[in-house]
């Protein structure tokens, strides 16, 4: 048997999820971002009632209101962590006692969980999404492999452009102040007008630099002063996850995006990370650039659903209007 406990200490929580391989969307930095922009995120430990000093699995919990009937969603992005997948008794328990948890302190219409892993399986009565909020479907490179081997695993055009790119007098440094966020935030609203997709305000930003602290890392490239392109990742102990990334028009004609990502991935590898996850492939150019950088795209679990309300099947086909109401959770490109 296992009961359920919410966790308030930042320290505490964190150490979990990075002990225990836990996605950087699972750190608490991230549900503080969300808390701060329509969200409500509960970090729930699952304790052993025969050995209540251990800690058995953990789940980052994102609860954002509905309109009427409805009243709220729960969410767990990239989790649970620590799950023992040779118990499966266990597992059940604790997935049921986080949707117990989200109808009863929040009268979720449902509750979904989007783990990390490649296979997963859920208890009866939860179901396969009909919709997702993250792809399922990405690129995650295993940087525990050779710089040769991830080389040769590109597509011949990537390599070209990384050698190209990076034979430009431009450098790539890593940002971190505020005036230098500014400045790439300038790249991010070129590149939504450009590519057509929407963008948080630049609070929202600055908030989640803050809030992730040494787990938000952001990479430019300058030439000369000022940055042409950036990309920005979550990181925990080992995994890596694109959040944003854009390049302005002179970036794209040195194509510099190829030599920053390659710098990106080289660091982490330097660093010890062992996964690189792209984020995501939905369609466009952006995911054929994803697609150059391995030959075989990662297909994750992907959604499952608990009903905790009558208004379940309501909220399956509203989803697509509401999910202008949840984007919030979806880390925008």
């Amino acid at each position: 048997m296992i009961e359920i406990q919410k966790c308030l200490d930042r320290e505490e929580w964190d150490e979990y999820v990075l002990e225990n391989d836990g996605h950087p969307l699972q750190l608490w930095g991230w549900g503080q971002v969300k808390a701060g922009h329509g969200w409500k995120a509960d970090r729930l430990f699952a304790y052993n009632s025969s050995d209540p000093d251990r800690i058995v699995a953990a789940a980052q919990v994102l609860t954002r209101r509905l309109p009427y009937p409805l009243k709220a969603f729960s969410y767990v992005p990239r989790g649970p962590v620590g799950i023992d997948e040779s118990n499966q008794e266990s597992k059940e328990e604790f997935l049921d006692l986080i949707a117990e948890f989200s109808k009863r302190e929040h009268s979720s219409v449902a509750i979904s969980i989007e783990p990390a892993s490649k296979e997963f399986t859920v208890p009866l009565g939860w179901n396969r999404a009909q919709n997702s909020i993250l792809p399922s479907e990405t690129v995650a490179l295993d940087l525990t492999l050779p710089e040769s081997q991830l080389l040769a695993d590109m597509a011949k055009k990537t390599r070209q452009y990384i050698r190209k790119s990076a034979a430009e007098a431009v450098t790539i440094k890593r940002v971190q102040k505020p005036d230098e966020i500014k400045k790439i935030l300038a790249i991010y609203h070129d590149t939504s007008k450009r590519a057509g997709f929407n963008l948080h305000s630049d609070q929202y930003y600055y908030d989640v630099a803050r809030s992730l602290e040494d787990n938000s890392l952001i990479y430019a490239t300058y030439e000369g002063d000022e940055p042409i392109a950036f990309l920005w990742l979550a990181i925990s102990a080992h995994t890596a996850f694109e959040l944003y990334g854009g390049v302005n028009e002179r970036g794209q004609e040195l194509r510099v995006n190829y030599a920053l990502k390659w710098h990106a991935i080289r660091k982490l590898k330097e660093w010890g990370l062992e996964n690189y996850d792209f984020g995501g492939l939905i369609s466009g150019g952006v995911s054929v650039f994803k697609q150059g950088w391995s030959e075989t795209p990662t297909h994750l679990a992907g959604t499952f659903d608990k009903p905790l309300s009558p208004f379940y099947m309501m909220w399956t086909k509203w989803l697509p209007t509401a999910k202008k109401l949840v984007r919030a959770v979806k880390p925008k490109r």
